[in-house]
């Protein structure tokens, strides 16, 4: 009787060890599958801050606060369709592509244009957003009514650091009195707000996110007149950037993508301007 009871003993243990074995592979095969991806947190509708998780954001990585926004909602359906555990890792703006590029993080989702300067650090996903250029100003601003980019003469301007809006467009204004970059997206929007600038420049998205908390501005939209900043599609072309060489993350996101069409884009982008903190 004593020998069965040691057997069973015996084999009960056996059993629990190979759980427990089988258990911790489970857990580092899940960990695996954590799908890290960086961005402003700052850059609404493409992403922001939150203090609680309403309408779906998701926790920041290292931080009692959520994020939200466009950028967001397509990591979430990334991660969903992918079998990701999403982490989001909050970086500003220009430590987004070292991040990438030393593997810190997976990619970056935070409303990057597809450049040529930016495709010989990182590789590129197809677009998840095509955003037109827009001039934004104040309602009461001598620019207010300006039909073409030749009515901006003279204007004191800026935009942010490191994008098309500053890099390209600015100089385009005929004798643009061009001040320093600003380092985010609100900076800008609070150098308009305050007139220290007579306007920006800036994608669609952003300017109409910008008017739902500045109800003041003024969106300017030159694309039909033939007198419009002169820009690529590689320069409005929104797309997710990953390491170089990263194929298979690349396809992954890819096959997301591909099923998704402009007007899936456009309706995701109105709910996330619809739902943006208004500051």
């Amino acid at each position: 009787m004593m020998k069965n009871n040691l057997r069973t003993i015996t084999t009960m243990l056996l059993a629990a060890a190979m759980l427990t074995g089988c258990a911790g592979g489970a857990k580092d095969a899940s960990s695996d599958k954590v799908l890290k991806v960086a961005m402003e947190c700052s850059y609404a509708p493409y992403n922001w801050t939150q203090p609680d998780e309403a309408n779906g954001a998701v926790k920041i990585n290292d931080s009692s606060d959520y994020a939200y926004g466009y950028d967001v909602m397509i990591a979430k359906k990334i991660a969903d369709e992918l079998g990701y555990e999403l982490q989001i890792v909050k970086l500003d703006w220009d430590s987004l592509v070292p991040a990438v590029q030393s593997g810190t993080v997976d990619c970056v989702i935070a409303g990057q244009s597809i450049t040529s300067e930016r495709l010989q650090m990182v590789d590129f996903t197809n677009p998840y957003y095509y955003a037109s250029i827009v001039t934004l100003t104040n309602g009461d601003s001598v620019y207010a009514n300006a039909k073409g980019l030749s009515d901006l003469a003279g204007a004191t301007c800026t935009s942010q650091l490191g994008t098309v809006w500053y890099d390209v467009c600015l100089s385009q204004i005929t004798d643009a009195n061009i001040l320093p970059a600003q380092e985010s997206a609100p900076s800008m929007l609070v150098a308009l707000d305050s007139d220290r600038v007579d306007l920006i420049v800036t994608d669609m998205p952003t300017a109409k996110a910008a008017c739902v908390a500045y109800p003041d501005m003024k969106i300017l939209d030159f694309a039909k007149t033939g007198d419009d900043f002169a820009v690529s599609e590689e320069e409005i072309n929104i797309g997710i950037s990953v390491q170089k060489g990263n194929s298979e993350l690349l396809e992954k996101i890819n096959t997301v993508l591909d099923k998704m069409t402009t007007d899936d884009y456009n309706k995701m982008m109105d709910e996330a301007i619809s739902v943006q903190p208004l500051s």
